[in-house]
């Protein structure tokens, strides 16, 4: 691995804090702003640098993706993969893609360290009423829905984040936007998780 330079290693003991306190690397802008850098393409600079240096791995087009593999997380967390974004909207054809990693301490919601948890990034505002907004992180565990919880699920092959229902013993999803439909499967509903946790960065 090639020597890094003093302001290359500030650099990524930032992005190392910021990925052991919050579970997320930080954007180009907020490595811009912290070290007052005069233009956003200074911090991308750093960023390609420490890339080609094999000290962190970046994903093209995600703001957020500039992680140091070698780091072990914060006495109390857990790597909790990102599966890209969900809609919370109407639903989307399902696409589960690998993403990073997120940090977090499991124990803060109630759920065991050993259990199923991955990450989605909510996109729309169906959901807004339970206080989901566009860009939030929702945590969800692999788990059968109780009535009332909130789920992440593929219904007739589309996939979309809604409240779980039962009317009379027969499941439908829920919108928390009366703007938004409720969803009746005409064929198929299968629950992909259900909601633990949910993140939010604040700008």
């Amino acid at each position: 691995m090639a020597e890094l330079t003093a302001r290359q290693r500030e650099v990524l003991d930032f992005i190392r804090q910021q990925q052991q306190q919050t579970g997320f690397p930080p954007s180009s802008r907020e490595i811009q702003v912290y070290f007052g850098f005069q233009s956003q393409t200074a911090a991308m600079n750093h960023l390609r640098a420490l890339e080609r240096k094999g000290v962190i791995n970046r994903t093209r087009g995600k703001a957020r993706s500039a992680v140091d593999p070698s780091l072990r997380f914060s006495p109390g967390f857990r790597p909790i993969p990102m599966l890209g974004q969900i809609p919370a909207g109407m639903p989307l054809d399902a696409s589960e893609r690998s993403g990073s990693n997120l940090g977090v301490d499991l124990a803060a919601f109630g759920v065991e360290n050993r259990a199923e948890v991955f990450a989605v990034r909510v996109q729309g505002d169906s959901m807004i009423g339970a206080q989901i907004a566009d860009g939030d992180t929702v945590l969800l565990q692999k788990r059968v829905p109780k009535n009332g919880e909130i789920v992440a699920a593929l219904i007739d092959g589309e996939s979309t984040l809604k409240r779980y229902l039962l009317d009379d013993g027969e499941p439908f999803l829920k919108a928390e936007n009366p703007l938004y439909p409720d969803l009746l499967p005409a064929a198929e509903l299968v629950i992909q998780g259900v909601m633990i946790g949910l993140l939010r960065r604040v700008p």
